[in-house]
């Protein structure tokens, strides 16, 4: 009977370990790369591999780049494996400054953009109106006065008036922004329900535009839209809470597969709630980002006072998710003449633009971002709007000489004074600019400055290039499209549509736009050793172009596509049309 008990207990122990033996055979780890991208043009923007062919990816990072050939020592049984064909592979495109939720929204409401004039508007207005409920509000974005063929008629100062549109829609109220968002139109339906007719006053930073009579025309620039806003946000919260959620998600699907199926793999969220932010933070924890964000918190000095500590948030969601600099607003755009000017506009000689956050609660937010650590990121447009920021900015880091590294922000700093240029520099602030902006307005741009102040001052590249400044590029989504390639294309060659360039030799060399795409927003949100370039270690962030934007004609560069987007090595989009 031992011998027997023995027995068995020998088969027995030979039959775990051969057990053993296969499970651990089975779940071994494969050694190789995930993923190769060979037989391509590889341009790192990493100044110690400048160009390659291959690249591996492992885990969702980058394990290394190098010559197709060189990448076999990284290849197992389980490595996939993509040939470019001589396509070209690039850091993910990040967008430096842009409105994430804005992006799908705008996909979801009239797209006003390509209206060529007030007429197009009208019509679009009207068909939205045949099919709306009783009271569901007609919203819209991208209309320009300045970019249409014909003046609308009635006007004011080559503004439309709301006559027309409050006719077709008398029940509907009816809301466009700007294409700048930093004015709107309303119809008589829209005015009504925000309390507003001939007696409502001009808030602080905001003008309600009038006829010669006092009456409202229907055109509300900068802070005069808050009551508009709030009529809004009225009539949206009467949703019930499953509608509300749904509407978000669908906003969130839209705008995450804009920015993937246009190569951007991280983008810079300019400006979101408190709210917002926890609905990202959700988001990022279960692993539903597909975008990566950086994201720019928008509140008002006491909200901040209160809540700033808690919202930090570095790299949630396996880096899916960074919190780390505060929004807030000086001035308006220069299209709807809010942009806070030295001088009075050439064509509206009455107006120097909008101030439309107060110095000392600038001043306040500076101490409140320097004193926890936060970046502070500014939007200005107007040469004093960038005058006043920067001296704010000089008074803070003078009073905190501790601090370093501080990599603080202009947003847009379109339009400068020669004496400020080269402050940009000296003092270590980041001019976030959109390429795409300079050929949209350029054409008009003269006739609000004058040809001497737009020659010295208007999107000057270069000069603030040469003044050591970093240049953040981007594409200011909703009011530009989210498309890189033609914010590329304006970069580099600053051609506007009508054939014209608006002064050339500000325009930057197709590697100087690639890094404003790319390096240079990395390190604007202090990202640099994880992203903007294809480096051994960092993020397997990469989008692959079906053409050369670095060497093919310059009149080309607008047909490149994107076939692929990867972030964390994950295949995001696929250009099926190329297949």
């Amino acid at each position: 009977m031992r011998c027997i008990s023995t027995t068995k207990s020998v088969f027995i122990i030979i039959l775990a370990i051969a057990v053993l033996l296969a499970l651990t055979t089975c779940t071994k780890k494969p050694t190789g790369a995930d993923l190769m991208l060979i037989n391509g043009k590889v341009v790192t923007m990493d100044d110690n591999l400048s160009e390659a062919e291959a690249i591996a990816i492992k885990d969702g990072k980058i394990l290394a780049v190098g010559n197709s050939a060189g990448m076999q020592a990284y290849q197992d049984e389980h490595t996939i494996i993509i040939d470019l064909d001589g396509r070209l592979a690039i850091p993910g495109f990040i967008d430096g400054h842009a409105h994430f939720m804005g992006v799908g929204k705008a996909a979801m409401r009239l797209k006003l953009q390509k209206a060529e004039n007030w007429d197009d508007v009208i019509a679009m207005v009207e068909s939205a109106v045949a099919s709306a409920k009783p009271g569901e509000w007609i919203l819209g974005r991208g209309w320009h006065q300045d970019k249409w063929n014909k003046p609308p008629m009635p006007s004011i100062d080559g503004l439309p008036h709301h006559k027309t549109i409050s006719e077709i829609s008398p029940n509907n109220p009816v809301y466009l922004r700007h294409a700048s968002g930093h004015s709107a139109f309303a119809n008589q339906k829209a005015m009504e329900l925000a309390g507003i007719d001939r007696n409502t006053e001009n808030t602080i930073g905001g003008e309600i535009v009038r006829d010669r009579s006092g009456n409202p025309i229907g055109i509300f620039r900068e802070n005069a839209m808050l009551r508009l806003d709030n009529a809004l946000q009225k009539h949206m919260d009467t949703r019930t809470p499953e509608q509300i959620e749904n509407n978000r998600r669908k906003v969130l699907i839209k705008a995450t597969d804009e920015c993937l199926s246009n190569g951007i793999t991280s983008f810079h969220d300019a400006g979101v709630s408190f709210e917002t932010i926890e609905y990202y933070k959700k988001l990022a924890d279960d692993d539903k980002l597909g975008v990566r964000l950086y994201v720019m918190i928008s509140e008002n000095n006491d909200s901040l006072r209160n809540r700033l500590s808690d919202y930090k948030i570095i790299g949630a969601g396996d880096n899916h998710l960074t919190v780390r600099s505060i929004k807030r607003i000086i001035d308006g755009a220069l299209g709807s003449h809010g942009a806070w000017l030295l001088e009075p506009y050439d064509d509206l000689p009455s107006s120097t633009g909008l101030n439309t956050e107060t110095i000392e609660d600038m001043k306040e937010t500076a101490r409140l971002a320097i004193e926890n650590g936060f970046q502070f990121c500014t939007h200005a447009i107007g040469d004093r709007g960038n005058r006043e920021t920067l001296d704010i900015y000089e008074e803070a880091f003078n009073s905190y000489p501790a601090k370093t590294d501080l990599r603080w922000r202009i947003e847009h700093a379109q339009h400068l004074n020669e004496k400020d240029i080269p402050r940009f520099g000296q003092l270590g602030v980041i001019a976030a600019m959109q390429g795409v902006h300079c050929t949209s307005d350029g054409p008009w741009v003269p006739s609000r400055i004058g040809d001497a102040r737009a020659e010295e001052g208007a999107y000057v590249w270069q000069k603030l290039m040469q003044s050591g400044a970093i240049i953040s590029n981007g594409t200011d989504s909703p009011v530009e499209d989210v498309d890189p390639i033609a914010c590329f294309y304006a970069t580099v060659t600053r051609r506007m549509n009508n054939g014209e360039q608006f002064y050339a030799q500000q325009a930057m060399s197709r590697m100087q736009a690639l890094r404003s795409y790319t390096y240079n927003p990395a390190y604007s949100a202090f990202e640099e050793d994880i992203k903007g370039s294809l480096t051994p270690g960092k993020l397997a962030d990469i989008t692959v172009l079906s053409r050369d934007i670095l060497t093919i004609p310059a009149e080309e560069i607008l047909t490149t596509e994107v076939d692929y987007t990867f972030v964390g090595g994950k295949l995001m989009y696929r250009n099926r049309g190329r297949d």
